[in-house]
């Protein structure tokens, strides 16, 4: 039991990552109809937003080269990755998307492929900016959370397994984000046009709602999202590079075809079955040996495929026929 419970943790602070991210790529995909494959990169630049961030707010000093953060310097921190990713995804919208919006949805996919590696070598080369260095393509050391490391003695003794409390800011901060999202979407009349926007494009139009703004907040709600996964994705293994984004966002983008494309309970809830499956089917054992502990990461395409295969439209999808 306790070797269940231990493995359950760590799917679900997997899990949690995924789904924010996830939402981005549904919410983008159920007002535009686009897969915005640069979305997984805007959650590598939220993660080292945030490093830089906790190193501005708490600097290393000669008696202490390697500080720790407190709970409220983590959370302007994220705050800050929030605003900074944010303006990156108005930038992207605005610049590599909105010109090519009644272009074939080939352009648009082919233009999102590109956004994403622009970003990834950008993030590679080193910037030196007002004395300081940033990216480059060393890993970049994430400030830990004082105490976040040491476990929780409760856990410990009543479960037998190993809860520290970075574990519980993940899954605390992601259900959080996760209930702000959904009273944004149901509860606002920005959540209103996004919805009516996703149902009927040119209906939406035609009822007066304005298009760009909708679809921009949309991608720059969709930005702070993956930054808040990018910091707490930081937190979680103590470091950064550029390009940690690209498989958790191919992962995420999974997670929302598993919970319904466009669906954002959908994307959740794929997110957190992911990391589940992930986990447990990563933890197989054969004489004491995870067997498949090395195909980790094609798991999660193998379960695309099998989606794709029987059930195209999800789990919270719904099958909508098409007129010839």
């Amino acid at each position: 039991m306790s070797y269940f419970l231990q493995n359950l943790i760590i799917a679900l602070n997997d899990g949690a990552s995924y789904a924010l991210i996830a939402l981005g790529y549904t919410m983008v995909y159920g007002v535009l109809r686009l897969i915005n494959f640069a979305h997984g990169d805007v959650f590598m630049v939220g993660a080292f937003v945030g490093a830089y961030a906790a190193r501005w707010i708490n600097p290393p000093t000669e008696a202490n080269p390697s500080p720790e953060q407190s709970i409220m310097q983590a959370f302007m921190g994220i705050l800050i990755a929030m605003a900074v990713c944010g303006f990156l995804g108005y930038v992207i919208e605005r610049v590599a998307y909105r010109p090519l919006r009644k272009s074939p949805k080939l352009s648009s996919l082919i233009t999102a492929i590109g956004v994403s590696l622009l970003i990834e070598y950008l993030a590679q080369m080193k910037w030196t900016m007002w004395g300081a260095s940033f990216f480059g393509p060393d890993p970049t050391r994430y400030q830990p959370i004082a105490g976040s490391g040491t476990s929780i003695a409760w856990f410990q003794d009543k479960l037998g397994v190993s809860v520290v409390p970075k574990d519980l800011y993940v899954l605390g901060t992601t259900v959080v984000t996760l209930f702000v999202v959904r009273f944004i979407v149901l509860h606002t009349r920005m959540g209103k046009a996004m919805r009516a926007v996703s149902q009927n494009y040119d209906a939406a139009k035609l009822m007066g709602i304005n298009l760009d703004r909708v679809i921009t907040f949309t991608f720059v709600l969709g930005s702070m999202l993956a930054a808040i996964g990018g910091c707490l994705w930081g937190l979680n293994r103590n470091q950064c590079t550029p390009l940690m984004g690209l498989i958790p966002g191919l992962k995420a983008f999974v997670a929302a075809v598993i919970g319904g494309i466009g669906n954002i309970p959908g994307a959740a809830m794929g997110g957190l079955i992911l990391g589940l499956i992930e986990t447990y089917v990563a933890s197989i054992q054969y004489h004491n040996t995870a067997i498949l502990s090395p195909y980790k990461d094609a798991i999660a395409f193998l379960i695309l495929i099998l989606v794709l295969l029987f059930k195209p439209e999800g789990i919270f999808g719904k099958a909508v026929p098409e007129k010839v």
